[in-house]
């Protein structure tokens, strides 16, 4: 066994620069599906930052929304009067409208638009400027590109932006921003006194016919369903980017093994079993694999800026990544199999 070992590090020594070429086409691989889990788990995160950054407990919206913020279904502002049950909290309304175009200059940017009073619950804490203070007013999320003090134009409004926050996306890397609540009521709803959400702090028990009251998760996850499809073609696509690392690996174990006919012919004339011969193959696999997996680790971190979308690398993703190395390994070691078994050892004599 210990001189299989030593077998196999010397002949990873031998070919280093064929090994150095599979592990890093595999890590970059595997680092884009590891930017990929990223990306599934970021329409989690942005969704998570922007809903608790409301200030709300409990989101109060149309039963026709089905729980999602960003579908629109409106009812009349003066309902806040009439949920009950309520007392102490605070309780405000507000509008989102998603996919808006803001005019900056000779330029656009397509933002969703959230309504709140000011200094009321959904007003964002600013990172710099202030937050909207009456109408004519806009903060909006840096993602934006958006200068402080920058003059816009959404249809018919004309807008300064007095203040920028950060971590505030929704539907896939979408920058919000936040309007007063009588400019968007102008702006999508005819001035008419409406709203698509109430927030409060508190736990309502009763609301008018059509609406329903939801806690922060709810309206998250109802949320975040509305991008399965995406969230799906990701996930197969992270996939597929495992089983490409897994071919890279096998060709080079392939080749190799092609290039090491004479020298397993010669192991098997020694005493050595298939068994041993595919350990050999397996562990040179592995070895392969999680120098793929730590090449990627660290190259998967430099990765998210390449994206508008918020990147949110779980931690569970770094912790199943030598693991999967190593299946992806041993099953690479499989198609080099024949070559070592089929090894005839009158060769080595030959």
């Amino acid at each position: 066994m210990t001189t299989m070992v030593a077998v196999t590090l010397a002949d990873l020594a031998y070919r280093y620069r064929q090994f150095l070429i599979a592990i890093i086409g595999a890590g970059l691989v595997m680092s884009i599906a590891l930017v990929l889990s990223g990306l599934t788990n970021g329409f989690t995160a942005e969704t998570d930052w922007t809903v608790a950054a409301a200030g709300a407990n409990r989101w109060i919206i149309t039963t026709a929304s089905e729980g999602r913020i960003a579908s629109v279904g409106v009812f009349p502002q003066s309902d806040l009067t009439l949920i009950g049950g309520n007392r102490g909290a605070r309780s405000d309304p507000i509008t989102v409208f998603p996919q808006q175009v803001v005019e900056v200059g000779d330029g656009s940017v397509t933002v969703n638009v959230m309504g709140v009073r000011p200094g009321g619950l959904g007003d964002p804490r600013v990172t710099r400027g202030h937050t909207v203070e009456g109408s004519g007013q806009v903060v909006v999320d840096l993602t934006a590109g958006i200068p402080l003090g920058a003059h816009v134009r959404v249809g018919s409004l004309h807008l300064r932006v007095v203040g920028l926050v950060s971590n505030r996306t929704l539907l896939g890397g979408g920058p919000m921003a936040y309007f007063s609540l009588r400019d968007t009521q102008l702006l999508n709803l005819g001035g008419r006194p409406l709203a698509t959400a109430v927030l409060t702090t508190g736990d309502p028990t009763s609301v008018p016919a059509g609406l329903q009251v939801l806690t922060n998760s709810q309206v998250e996850s109802n949320t975040i369903a509305s991008l399965g499809p995406a969230v799906s073609s990701i996930n197969s696509f992270r996939i597929l980017m495992w089983i490409i690392a897994g071919v890279i690996i096998a060709a080079l174990l392939y080749v190799s093994a092609l290039q090491r006919v004479q020298d397993f012919a010669i192991l098997k004339a020694l005493g050595s079993s298939n068994a041993a011969l595919l350990g050999s193959l397996a562990l040179q696999a592995v070895l392969v694999s999680l120098a793929a997996a730590a090449f990627a680790a660290i190259v998967s971190n430099f990765m998210g800026g390449l994206f508008k979308q918020p990147i949110d690398i779980p931690a569970s993703s770094f912790f199943a990544l030598p693991i999967i190395a190593v299946v992806v390994g041993i099953l690479s070691s499989l198609v080099a199999l024949r070559q070592a078994t089929g090894a005839d050892p009158a060769a080595a004599f030959g």
